[in-house]
């Protein structure tokens, strides 16, 4: 399979050269030439099989090597089996047709494991195969950057290098990722924002003279795989459920996540509806009510890995709603970075309805949501899945069947738990030792100069 940019300027390119790239050379985004889709009968081999085989087999969809697919289902077996659950992405029962799908029982407690241990390996792989190198460079609200760090963490072939906006993220989130002691890696608190530390690291992978002599990769949901990775889980909800039609309610900030369903869908999978849950900072949710995708200002919440005005993830979307119309995508796209704001075209507009729904959830409800949760159930949830919860209960049609994302480990987020439910969530033992233990990180300006003159240096 080929993969070509949203935006139509960049020659296609294959699933290793995908594996290991980020942003196309014209802007865009990849995204396949064609979307696979299964039959019933494709389906119905996976029932009953495990996560990680299921997760073999998405991928496999979107490779046309078969070394790349032998090495991509070994990777899956050995990297699902270390998750903390037998059944990896367990299913919850919450009433009677309701479901939490638990996403956090990964290494560093976040739904971004699903995809990063498994990225990880194939791009050493890849630049085995290569005997090149690469910088990994990303930006974070909070749970890739840790999760990356995790997976790349004492690799030799790669270095790695975070972004995360200083004092945006939690305590938990941020000692995660700078108590790492490898060799290999660096952290980055940037003064701004989210989509400041994202603009910064678009920026450097836009100067091909730099991102080619520092041998740029991604690891953010801008990477294909990842997106393809996380589509398995949707798939394997589906197959859980004996393909009932499901409506997802997916707490989102880049887009990425509930892209992936969009994906699962595509596919064939029985995905009826795709709620897309956000919090104040609603820049999606005024898009697929409006049409209209406007820049606002960053608001910091209790939720904040999806402190986020500008969704890169989206352009994706924006692309297929347009009958993947690459040179429409592209005019759009400049029209947003010129003026902060682009307007779907009324087709594009139905399109996006006719599979989304969009709810921006309040500080105040998702707080409520937390505490109506835990007294009723005993559950506690982090603010991200209550955000979900919320979501879903405010617009999902009676009746259906509807999961709802469990993201990452409410101990993630203690002071946000504690607030709710007035005590602090148990941490786990992983957690405990990172609390006290020496960070190293630096501090630098939104400024691009000044992060390349630290990449050069590093």
């Amino acid at each position: 399979m080929r993969f070509v940019s949203t935006r139509g300027e960049a020659p296609s390119i294959g699933f290793e050269e995908v594996l290991l790239s980020g942003p196309a050379p014209d802007g865009g985004l990849y995204v396949p030439e064609t979307w696979p889709h299964w039959s019933a009968a494709q389906f119905s081999n996976l029932a009953g099989r495990p996560y990680a085989e299921i997760a073999g087999a998405v991928l496999a969809s979107f490779i046309d090597d078969p070394f790349w697919a032998d090495v991509t289902a070994g990777a899956a077996r050995d990297v699902y089996r270390r998750f903390r659950h037998a059944d990896v992405a367990p299913l919850v029962a919450m009433g009677a047709n309701g479901y939490l799908l638990e996403l956090f029982h990964g290494p560093t407690f976040a739904f971004k494991d699903f995809a990063l241990q498994l990225l990880a390996p194939l791009m050493d792989e890849a630049l085995k195969r290569r005997g090149d190198t690469a910088l990994v460079l990303a930006a974070t609200s909070g749970d890739t950057g840790a999760a990356a760090i995790h997976a790349l963490a004492g690799r030799s072939k790669i270095k790695v290098v975070v972004l995360h906006p200083k004092g945006r993220i939690s305590d938990i989130q941020r000692r995660q990722m700078t108590t790492v002691t490898a060799a290999n890696i660096r952290n980055i608190a940037i003064e701004g924002t989210f989509d400041d530390a994202q603009a910064l690291v678009k920026s450097l992978f836009a100067d091909r003279e730099f991102a080619a002599r520092h041998k740029l990769a991604a690891i953010n949901s801008i990477n294909w795989v990842r997106i393809a990775a996380q589509a398995a889980y949707y798939i394997s909800t589906c197959l859980r459920l004996e393909m009932k039609p499901v409506t997802f309610a997916v707490p989102t900030g880049n887009f990425g996540d509930v892209f992936a369903g969009f994906v699962a869908k595509k596919m064939g999978a029985p995905v009826k509806r795709l709620i897309v849950a956000t919090n104040q900072n609603d820049i999606l949710a005024r898009a697929i009510e409006t049409g209209v995708y406007a820049r606002g200002p960053v608001h910091a919440t209790l939720s904040p890995a999806m402190d986020i005005q500008v969704a890169s993830n989206f352009e994706r979307l924006i692309f297929e709603a347009h009958g993947r119309d690459a040179a429409q995508t592209r005019r759009l796209m400049g029209e947003f970075a010129s003026t902060g704001s682009l307007t779907l075209a009324p087709a594009a507009c139905a399109f996006v309805g006719g599979i989304f729904s969009a709810v921006s959830v309040s500080e105040a409800d998702t707080l409520a949501t937390m505490a109506r949760i835990f007294k009723s159930t005993g559950r506690v949830v982090d603010p991200h899945t209550a955000v979900a919860i919320q979501a879903a209960e405010q617009s999902a049609p009676t009746g259906d069947t509807v999961v709802m994302l469990a993201t990452a480990h409410p101990a993630k987020f203690p002071d946000a738990v504690e607030k709710a439910i007035g005590q602090r969530p148990e941490l786990p033992p992983e957690l405990r030792s990172i609390l006290t233990a020496r960070e190293r990180c630096v501090t630098l300006p939104n400024d691009a100069a000044a992060l390349k003159t630290f990449i050069a240096a590093a």
